[in-house]
């Protein structure tokens, strides 16, 4: 691979991965703001951990980050 080549895709991959920094952002505060939500409604931790994929602790966590 030449160096032009080389420096093209490292540019690509660098936008590829910011792009998935943003998107990682996002869907976790549509997360955090949806297990508030359900929490809210009654809905038991454990059962929003299980859903979600986390652990309580990590539901726990999640709620108290600032967005």
């Amino acid at each position: 691979m030449s160096e032009p080549d080389a420096l093209k895709m490292v540019r690509r991959l660098g936008q590829k991965r910011a792009e998935a920094d943003q998107m990682k952002r996002e869907a976790t505060e549509e997360l955090r703001r949806f297990c508030g939500e359900a929490q809210r409604a009654g809905v038991p931790i454990t059962l929003i951990a299980s859903e979600a994929g986390l652990s309580r602790q990590g539901v726990y966590d999640l709620l108290a980050e600032r967005p």
